[in-house]
Parts: structure tokens; sequence; C-alpha cells
């Protein structure tokens, strides 16, 4: 299938004229007039028969189609400045869009701001986060960089280690004073476990390790979540048992407001890493803010920081 000749300029213009929101504004960007830019858009819509924007004298949204449109439309110029930058060889600042995943407490309190302190660094580049409770499947092409945690059973998909992060178990003082502290995994089946409903994790099955020793345990209680930070708050106000990532809840135990359950054991670990599609690893604005992010969590007075205050 043949391309038309406009179709990267084509793309351009509607990607820029998504970001900014207004025929006004996307005018003075291109230094025309908004009739010309009113009429630029009717022509695309005319070849594509497909209207892209909805029209009202206060704003513009973006139809279904525009919605597709452009998220492929943004991939491919994406893909085109990669492709330029490599066959150039040109060692040049990464520029283009990079859309990134994170969990929505991790991204908020860490991704979030190194992202701000990336773009300080980087202006070309435009950076979409998205924060989700449950993450995409790595195999699809919604993101071109996931921050991840545990394992990663996709083996289409490139992953840069970032940090250590333990999954704990831990409750308040006064639960454990009222309720008894389990001595063994057994134990847990006769606790009020919290629980999270996230990913693909068997909900309510706790598997827990001794040396070459290891239980699965399920677990029961009457409050459950698909939102850590609320978990977090249960635990703290003494309703039960909780399993939750190192960097969520340190705080909490260096303060004594939680204290860890069955130490001796091991869980499954969280660490986190920074996962992309092999098609970019030749991207260069990939590339560096992966590097970014792997240098920023490799200095041990950033990971104790971020050990002792995850929210």
């Amino acid at each position: 299938m043949s391309i038309p000749s406009s179709a990267p300029s084509e793309m351009a213009f509607f990607s820029l004229l998504a970001r900014l929101g207004s025929f006004s504004a996307t005018a003075r960007e291109l230094g025309i007039t908004t009739p010309a830019v009113s009429k630029r858009l009717a022509q695309m819509e005319a070849r594509l028969r497909v209207q892209l924007l909805n029209r009202t004298t206060r704003r513009i949204s973006l139809t279904p189609e525009g919605e597709t449109y452009l998220a492929h439309a943004r991939r491919i110029l994406a893909d085109i400045d990669d492709m330029e930058q490599l066959v150039s060889g040109a060692a040049s600042a990464p520029k283009g869009l990079l859309r990134v995943n994170a969990t929505l407490g991790f991204g908020r309190s860490h991704i979030a701001p190194l992202i701000s302190e990336f773009i300080k660094l980087h202006a070309q580049v435009q950076v979409q986060l998205q924060l989700s409770v449950d993450p995409p499947p790595l195999a699809e092409d919604a993101f071109d960089v996931c921050v991840r945690f545990g394992e990663l059973p996709d083996a289409r998909v490139l992953a840069r280690y970032l940090a250590p992060n333990r999954r704990l178990l831990c409750a308040t003082p006064a639960y454990l004073a009222s309720h008894g502290t389990p001595k063994v995994p057994n134990d847990l089946a006769h606790h009020n476990c919290i629980g999270i409903r996230q990913g693909g994790e068997a909900y309510g099955t706790w598997r827990l390790s001794q040396g070459k020793r290891t239980q699965t345990i399920k677990v029961r209680g009457n409050l459950s979540t698909n939102d850590g930070e609320i978990a977090v708050n249960w635990a703290l106000d003494g309703h039960g048992i909780l399993m939750r990532a190192e960097w969520d809840i340190a705080k909490y135990l260096r303060s004594g407001r939680l204290l860890q359950v069955l130490e001796n054991h091991h869980l499954p670990p969280a660490d986190i890493h920074a996962v992309y599609p092999q098609r970019h690893q030749t991207s260069v604005r990939v590339r560096a803010f992966v590097d970014f992010l792997a240098g920023h969590f490799d200095q041990p007075s950033i990971r104790a920081e971020g050990l002792a205050s995850a929210w």
C-alpha cells in the first residue's frame, strides 16, 4: 500500500494541533492563519473520509477516529526520528515522543519527579506519563518504557534492572498485640489479611520461602482493594496483616508504626525494572531515559532516601 507523500507532514500537523488544543495556537506556532489551519484539517478529513476532531465555539476534542490516528501518528513520527538519528550516526540530543507507564503510587512519588528532571536536560523530548493500577501487557505497543516490579515473564521485551525491592509482611503493633504474632506461615490462615487485587497475580495466595522450602498459604480477610496506598492505610489503621513492597512501607517500619512479620521467610521479589520493546534498543530517547533512571536509582543515597520515603 502506498503512503501519500504528505503523510508525515500531515501527522506532524495533527499531532501539533492535538497537543495545543486550539486552531489559533496552532496557527501561531506554524506561522499561518487560523483559517489555513481549519482548511488543512478539513483536507485531511476529506482524504481519510472520517472526522478527526469535534469542533465547538469553545474547544476542540478528538473523535474516536482522531484518537486512533493520533496514537499511531505519534508512534510513527517517533520512529522516523529514531531512524534518522540511527542512519545519520548522529549523537544528537534525544527528541520525539516518549510514552511512559508506571504504577499509581510509585509513578506519582518517584517516576513523575524524575521525568521533570529528565525534561530539564532534554527539552526536545515530549513525555506522556500514564499511571495505572494494572500494568498493561508488555507485548503491546502502547508504551515506550514501562516501570515494572517483580518477575518479567515476557521474553519479547528488554529490561534494565533499576533497584532491589523486597515484598514484606507487616502489621501494626496494636493488631499483633490483640491477635498474636504469626510464628510460622500457616498461622496466617487465622489472621485478617488485607488483600490487594492487582495485575495477574493470584489473589489471596501468598508464597513464603525459607531455604529450599516454599509454602503456599491461602489467606483471607474482610478488606481488599486494587489500590496499594489504600491497603497501606488500612494496615496503619490496625485492620490486619499486609503484604507490600519495601519501597512502599519502609518509612513506617523505620518509625515503628508497622512491624515486620515472619522476617525469616522470603516472598517473591518485587525488584524494579525499566522495560521496553526490543525495537527501541537503538532509540536515542528511550536509551537516554532508561540510562537516566538507572543512574538515579543506582545511587545508594537515593535508594536509601526512597526506602525512607516511598510515598
